[in-house]
């Protein structure tokens, strides 16, 4: 009698613990299938924001030059490559693939630091960047004060030397609307005629693409909104003057298709001094 209460109740603990195992593998399936469909669709793309690489950094928008290159090699080592605006262009139009891992490395402001130590690191790690310039300090501020690492604005020459180097796409960051005034950044203001500010914005923008025209002969195809501040209404502005991709600075993943309106708008990570590589990036990559 005692024997088979035991026998029992192994029984029903083997149940309970077979039942148990089903339910696990049951929810598991259901878990893998809800994630699946959740994930949007499209190749993840982590895109990263530069500006200065200085050897003493203050700010959220500095880093030193050994900490690009520690975030270069992290990249290769976990298997990402570089890849250009073209090329992500390309691909959502058909005519061109993305390799398994992707990666945009983007620059703001066009500092001089970005031709002098950013770009021989490209060179060395055999990526590629997107150096989105300033107008107004291209032709007035790297003038008085030019080719000082630390500070300096690229001046057109330095320009023209990035473009042959073949590693770098020149976006525009506007002629002349990088404030944090008024107007903040190139976005439309409170009560504004939406007429009025799209002439602004297609004088202001315009500008920059007709002097990196006759001074390059090379005309940007992509946008980076100063400080990150967009409105729908600069959209058909910058679609006019010949953009395809925008840049904004909202720290989310992006996942490209083959449609390329998935190029406007793109979410970008600061890269800041505070996190080392393995830190920064084991938070960017966590979309894929």
């Amino acid at each position: 009698m005692f024997h088979c209460f035991h026998a029992r109740k192994l029984r029903s603990f083997l149940l309970l613990d077979i039942a148990a195992v089903l339910l696990w593998l049951f929810c598991s399936a259901v878990g893998r299938a809800f994630s699946a469909e959740a994930r949007p669709e499209g190749i993840f793309l982590p895109v990263i924001m530069y500006h200065s690489i200085t050897e003493h950094p203050s700010g959220d928008y500095q880093i030193t030059s050994d900490a690009f290159a520690e975030d270069l090699r992290y990249l290769r080592a976990n298997g990402y490559e570089s890849v250009s605006v073209a090329q992500l262009l390309a691909y959502t139009e058909g005519t061109g693939t993305l390799p398994a891992h992707p990666v945009l490395l983007t620059f703001d402001d066009g500092f001089y630091n970005n031709l002098s130590a950013a770009l021989p690191l490209l060179e060395q790690y055999d990526m590629c960047a997107v150096v989105s310039v300033v107008g107004y300090y291209t032709d007035v501020t790297a003038a008085r004060d030019p080719h000082v690492p630390a500070y300096s604005y690229l001046e057109w020459e330095d320009i023209r030397a990035l473009l042959r180097s073949g590693r770098i796409e020149i976006g525009s960051h506007t002629y002349d609307l990088h404030s944090n005034e008024e107007r903040a950044g190139c976005s439309i203001l409170f009560g504004e005629e939406e007429e009025a500010y799209t002439e602004m914005l297609r004088q202001d923008v315009g500008l920059l693409q007709s002097r990196m025209q006759e001074e390059t002969g090379y005309t940007p195809v992509v946008f980076a909104y100063p400080y990150g501040f967009i409105c729908r209404e600069s959209i058909p502005v910058l679609r006019e003057l010949g953009f395809v991709c925008t840049l904004t600075c909202y720290e989310k993943p992006n996942y490209i298709t083959r449609d390329s309106s998935c190029l406007y708008g793109l979410y970008r990570y600061n890269r800041s001094p505070d996190d080392t590589a393995e830190e920064f990036f084991s938070r960017v990559l966590a979309g894929a």
